[in-house]
């Protein structure tokens, strides 16, 4: 394996390795500094909602997720003696998102950058914040110096929106819609996240600036990205909840609200920008 690079986040040493040819973030060095850090790698993986978004993950990206073991883990998670490893996820499942890794360079439990972000977010809005800008700003000295392109917008919200729309698609469209009905229905899932975060469907915003090029979500700040990317994630529970879209609306915008004053009263957050 070839020597892992290093990105600074708070003022610690964040390890990133390359395998299976995708980066992966170290969650060991990303839970230093936080109170029980040692262990709250396990209390993340015991939750629920956890297992849910990275089985999901597995099943979009590996196609040798053994799923069956998969759905028996979300039959026990939730339960007072159910616990779960890297280890034991990994050697059930098949599943590649997370890796337990020993060596000269690097040692501890890794995660697909997906899933890292996922994680980050777990621990606290603005230490993913801060993640992500900091591996952006790995990724923008890597394609200067290789002439590569790295979409991180695309990167920051592909999971969680193909989560959100499998979710639509699983617990909100009936069998017999027909194609143009799908479709206006994703649109309408994706205007809840839009009037909970912006205040304004995307057909509305494009009214009111005719001369912008992209949609909405183009122009967005990456403090609302962020945001973004974990309405998403609440939604697709949300959904699986089966909470009505009123009542799902009212609860994000009131994270959305949330998030949003705490990332930008924290005024070290400028130095990001």
């Amino acid at each position: 394996m070839a020597k892992s690079k290093t990105i600074t986040v708070k003022g610690k040493e964040i390890n990133i390795i390359r395998h299976l040819d995708e980066d992966y973030i170290s969650m060991t060095d990303m839970v230093r500094g936080f109170e029980d850090g040692s262990v709250l790698i396990e209390k993340w993986l015991r939750n629920k909602n956890t297992i849910e978004f990275i089985g999901i993950w597995e099943q979009i990206n590996n196609h040798l997720f053994n799923s069956p073991e998969f759905e028996g883990i979300m039959k026990e998670a939730g339960l007072n003696r159910f616990t779960l490893s890297v280890k034991k996820w990994v050697e059930k499942t098949n599943a590649i998102g997370l890796v337990a890794k020993t060596g000269r360079y690097s040692s501890g439990t890794f995660a697909h950058r997906d899933i890292a972000f996922e994680f980050g977010s777990w621990l606290s809005a603005e230490f993913k914040l801060y993640l992500i800008k900091e591996f952006q700003r790995l990724k923008e000295e890597e394609n200067n110096r290789s002439h590569l392109q790295w979409d991180f917008q695309r990167t920051l919200a592909k999971v969680n929106y193909r989560i959100h729309t499998d979710a639509v698609k699983k617990k909100l469209i009936p069998p017999t819609l027909s194609k143009l009905e799908i479709n206006f229905k994703y649109a309408s899932e994706a205007d809840i996240l839009n009037v909970a975060l912006f205040g304004i469907t995307a057909a509305v915003w494009g009214e009111a600036n005719p001369t912008l090029t992209g949609n909405i979500r183009d122009h967005a700040t990456i403090e609302q990205l962020v945001v973004l990317s974990n309405l998403e994630s609440l939604n697709s529970v949300f959904i699986h909840q089966d909470l009505s879209q009123a009542d799902r609306l009212k609860q994000l915008n009131q994270v959305a609200i949330t998030q949003i004053k705490s990332l930008l009263s924290n005024n070290t957050i400028k130095k990001l920008k």
